[in-house]
């Protein structure tokens, strides 16, 4: 059986292999100005003011990471593809954004820069072998009060050559509904959890074709506070 390490290199070794053609994807670049400028609509109504401290984990190319950098954000994304992170920084330097994009693992993220007003993450969580683990472990970098953003999806798992092999393996597997992730997180410590659909076809260039949602929660700002989900 293999180990979570050794999941976590097979999915990172697909996504290297990936990351030259990766931005060209709706779902992964900014491929037209009406895109780029609804997605900073859409972190802009949900960090709120400027500057934030932010961490992208899983962050890929750095879209996230790039867009809060934009909005004036303190940004910092981790990935555990060199591919992905010389190509997010490449972009940074172009677009003269002060981004900073470093190696990490998303499930084990590194302490220092903690603690974040907002972690976020797209596409994610369903990669991840220990995605409980993960949740545990981002929560633990916020602030108290922080915000934690999975936007996230159910995928179509056909044409992912790596993932079939590894999908016992991953606990969330091809995505999971929106309400059930909410629930997921509040499991691990986290309140005001919400689920917002983000079927809108300015993000995506087309109308996606399965559900794509944002999932939001936030560490309690004290012990013991809890809170039921919204949608």
């Amino acid at each position: 059986m293999l180990t979570a390490q050794d999941v976590k290199a097979a999915v990172s070794r697909y996504w290297s292999g990936r990351a030259a053609g990766f931005d060209q994807g709706a779902s992964h670049g900014v491929l037209n100005e009406a895109q780029h400028q609804a997605w900073l609509q859409l972190l802009r109504e949900l960090a709120g003011p400027a500057p934030l401290t932010v961490l992208d984990v899983g962050c890929g190319t750095g879209f996230l990471a790039l867009r809060m950098a934009e909005l004036g954000h303190t940004a910092t994304g981790i990935d555990l593809s060199e591919e992905m992170l010389a190509l997010a920084r490449r972009k940074a330097e172009d677009a003269e954004l002060p981004a900073t994009f470093r190696l990490g693992d998303a499930e084990a993220p590194p302490q220092d820069g903690a603690p974040y007003d907002v972690i976020l993450e797209r596409h994610v969580i369903w990669t991840l072998p220990q995605p409980r683990e993960a949740v545990r472990g981002w929560r633990a970098l916020l602030k108290p009060g922080g915000l934690l953003v999975l936007i996230e999806g159910l995928f179509e798992m056909s044409d992912r050559s790596v993932y079939p092999q590894l999908a016992a393996q991953l606990p969330l597997y091809g995505g999971r509904a929106g309400e059930e992730l909410a629930t997921f997180i509040e499991a691990e410590g986290f309140v005001e959890t919400a689920v917002r659909p983000l079927m809108d076809a300015t993000l995506w260039l087309e109308t996606p074709s399965r559900p794509r949602f944002m999932v939001t929660g936030r560490r309690p700002l004290r012990t013991g506070a809890s809170s039921g989900p919204c949608v």
